[in-house]
């Protein structure tokens, strides 16, 4: 469809020129979900032709607040790639993005594949490898961050950058729904959260992304990450910001950002 084209060429640009765009339902309200995955999908592809090697997902409205936020009942996902990663520590330029945010929340290495139907949390969890710390990055090519469903998954599912600590334990020695994590700016607390905000159980994440990766004829890969959604608000960017993120029983990560200004 030429209007899926469209649409992913102004995300496209928007992304690399930092310059968001004005929000797709806002110009188009007949938009449904269908057509923000085939959006979404367009880029991807656009990302793999560039050289860029797709290495997971990420599942996004897994709390109830976003979910009644958006008017939503259910997650949505995003695809992640190699280039999206960063190292525990490293400095990220502020002018590679364009409205980031950041969540801190776990990081899932698959084990096995995994592809639905019927996928329960369960099974699941006898797929999952290991957990780790992470922070996400998360981005809006969308304007003021004035996003709706439709919008966000387009814009696959507003990924930005990904900052994963180095320890991995595997999920087995971990209650997931209890799990906690403290994040600070600058050493000041800002915010904490644990698992359960994420449908109750991170795993339970991993199943419905299974599921619903099942109902597109695809599904994760043996050593794919997979991001199960915060479990905490997230905190907006400033120009020097260092954010830390310690998490019960997997240590922490740090993300740092330059000095650049904010578009």
């Amino acid at each position: 469809m030429t209007l899926h084209k469209d649409l992913a060429d102004e995300l496209w640009e928007a992304d690399r020129s930092a310059k968001p765009v004005v929000p797709l339902t806002e110009r188009h309200p007949d938009l449904v979900l269908e057509d923000a995955y085939a959006i979404q999908s367009i880029n991807i592809a656009r990302r793999v032709a560039s050289g860029q090697r797709v290495i997971g997902r990420k599942v996004g409205l897994t709390s109830r607040p976003m979910q009644q936020m958006l008017g939503v009942d259910e997650p949505d996902f995003g695809v992640l790639t190699d280039e999206m990663f960063v190292e525990d520590g490293d400095l990220v330029d502020l002018g590679r993005l364009v409205q980031p945010r950041v969540e801190a929340e776990l990081a899932f290495v698959m084990a096995e594949d995994l592809a639905g139907p019927g996928i329960t949390t369960a099974r699941a969890l006898a797929a999952i490898e290991g957990a780790l710390p992470s922070v996400e990055i998360v981005d809006s090519r969308v304007a003021d961050w004035r996003i709706r469903l439709v919008d966000t998954v387009a814009d696959n599912a507003s990924s930005g950058l990904l900052v994963m600590g180095g320890r991995m334990r595997p999920v087995a020695d971990l209650d997931l729904r209890l799990l906690g994590v403290v994040v600070s700016r600058h050493g000041q607390l800002i915010d904490t959260g644990a698992g359960a905000a994420a449908l109750g159980n991170p795993a339970r994440c991993v199943a419905w992304l299974a599921n619903k990766l099942g109902s597109f004829g695809e599904g994760l890969k043996a050593g794919d990450v997979v991001l199960p959604g915060a479990v905490h608000k997230m905190a907006p960017v400033e120009p020097g910001d260092v954010f830390r993120a310690e998490f019960a029983h997997l240590g922490a990560v740090t993300v740092r950002f330059s000095n650049g200004a904010l578009a």
